[in-house]
């Protein structure tokens, strides 16, 4: 590790590609992690706006405040009811944090992979 390396795994666009790999195809494999870590950035972002906005008790009529809800749920449909708690809130934020969780991890483990290899 140098002491120009923002992040452990990760190479900056300055460095040269590493022995037997063409530089094009080591730009794409860090364009395409740094747009799953988008990805992945927004999707969590989504959920934990959802938990705020839910624990605030925002107004569930607002257009903005449907929107976000609408793609939180489609974002942990796979995950919801997973915990029922007697809590609603508690249970809102562990069937939507959890999801989060997972796509950061997965997100930029697959990025960080990327940008290693």
């Amino acid at each position: 590790m140098n002491g120009t390396d923002p992040v452990s795994g990760y190479q900056t666009y300055d460095q040269a590609p590493g022995p037997g790999r063409p530089e094009r195809n080591q730009d794409t494999a860090r364009r395409i992690g740094l747009a799953t870590c988008t990805i992945a950035d927004i999707a969590a972002g989504l959920l934990g706006l959802w938990i705020v906005l839910y624990l605030l008790d925002a107004n569930q009529a607002n257009p903005f405040v449907e929107f976000v809800h609408g793609m939180a749920d489609w974002l942990s449909g796979w995950a919801q009811d997973i915990f029922t708690m007697d809590t609603e809130g508690l249970r809102v934020v562990l069937n939507y944090g959890l999801p989060a969780v997972i796509y950061l991890l997965i997100g930029h483990g697959i990025a960080a992979r990327l940008n290693r290899a």
